[in-house]
């Protein structure tokens, strides 16, 4: 049996030969690429509301479908690029900084909200379409990159002096 791990590689493998099973170890940082992941899934969908929004109301839907998109993008990218920066060294504590990271967000969405009026420019259904579907899209496709990725919830155990793990 030989262990093998590629330069860069995020995880290692241990070879058996031909017909057998390789295990793999945790994935690295996986934040940014459930971000990728949910950005591309949103941003698929937004291309199909700014269609219809520019269909039914001009620039005007299309302008406040590309905000509403925009904002709640935002808003739930910062939360994965904090995770990423915090959980580069231990995934587990990329945990408490999502929960700080998510109260701070609920605090400055209601405060643009509470203090920001709506422009006249902009089409409220629109916005609220978007980030609606946007919201609803991003919290799946980060659900399903979530669900597909490894995270080591126990050390590796330390080999005794025989090679043998206790």
């Amino acid at each position: 049996m030989r262990a093998h791990q590629s330069k860069g590689s995020a995880s290692s493998s241990v070879t058996r030969g031909p017909g057998f099973v390789t295990a793999s170890l945790a994935t690295r940082s996986p934040w940014l690429k459930i971000l990728r992941f949910a950005v591309l899934v949103t941003a698929a969908a937004l291309v199909v509301m700014a269609i219809i929004a520019v269909i039914t109301s001009g620039g005007t839907g299309l302008v406040s479908a590309l905000i509403g998109w925009a904002v709640v993008a935002l808003f739930f990218g910062v939360s994965l690029l904090v995770g990423h920066f915090a959980g580069k060294d231990q995934s587990s504590g990329a945990i408490g900084v999502f929960l700080a990271t998510y109260v701070i967000k609920v605090l400055g969405f209601g405060a643009v909200l509470a203090f920001f009026a709506i422009p006249s420019w902009m089409s409220p259904p629109w916005f609220l379409i978007s980030a609606v579907v946007t919201v609803l899209l991003w919290q799946a496709s980060e659900v399903l990159a979530f669900s597909r990725t490894r995270m080591q919830i126990f050390p590796d155990p330390e080999p005794t002096q025989g090679g043998q793990h206790e």
